[in-house]
């Protein structure tokens, strides 16, 4: 006998690995006071991204490698997502996650988002 089929599926956008990773930063950076900001039409304008020294960043009280986050300068990237109707973007310029890029869940926050352990 099999199991059950899980009824709520991870990723049902199907993102690549990349576009998660990108997903998820742009999620957490979008918690940062200073870092984004509400707009008119309901999204969530990223107004500035985080600056790496060495192969690492911190965001809030967690820390990122610099290799997570390769996706947050890829056009292609943003293009993605902006056709899955998860941001708005006008490379390179302009990001903001839509409502639905703000609540998908990515499933691998925790993976990406190291807390503690570095100061």
């Amino acid at each position: 006998m099999s199991a059950p089929a899980k009824t709520s599926r991870p990723n049902p956008a199907k993102l690549n690995p990349l576009q998660l990773k990108t997903l998820t930063l742009l999620q957490a950076i979008a918690q940062l006071p200073d870092a984004a900001r509400q707009t008119e039409d309901g999204n969530t304008a990223i107004l500035a991204f985080p600056h790496a020294h060495g192969d690492h960043f911190h965001l809030g009280d967690a820390t990122v490698m610099g290799r997570d986050a390769t996706g947050l300068e890829n056009q292609n990237v943003w293009n993605a997502l902006a056709r899955k109707g998860l941001i708005q973007c006008e490379w390179p310029h302009n990001i903001a996650l839509t409502p639905e890029g703000v609540a998908y869940d990515t499933g691998i926050a925790d993976q990406i988002l190291h807390k503690g352990g570095h100061h």
